[in-house]
């Protein structure tokens, strides 16, 4: 019975681990994957702030 049990809980991690690597590389994820893809770079970007207006007056 043990060796049913181990092989049942083998087939359902495997399923379920090919339903995640379905999901993630899914054309409709490609989306959100390129957005945070560039999070990182998208943090060097300057940033205009209210110090920089009042050095200028």
């Amino acid at each position: 019975m043990s060796t049913l049990m181990h092989s049942i809980w083998t087939i359902i991690v495997f399923v379920v681990f090919i339903g995640i690597v379905v999901w993630a590389y899914s054309s409709r994820r490609k989306k959100d994957f390129d957005e945070a893809s560039r999070l990182a770079l998208d943090d060097d970007k300057p940033e205009t702030s209210s110090k920089t207006e009042e050095d200028k007056s």
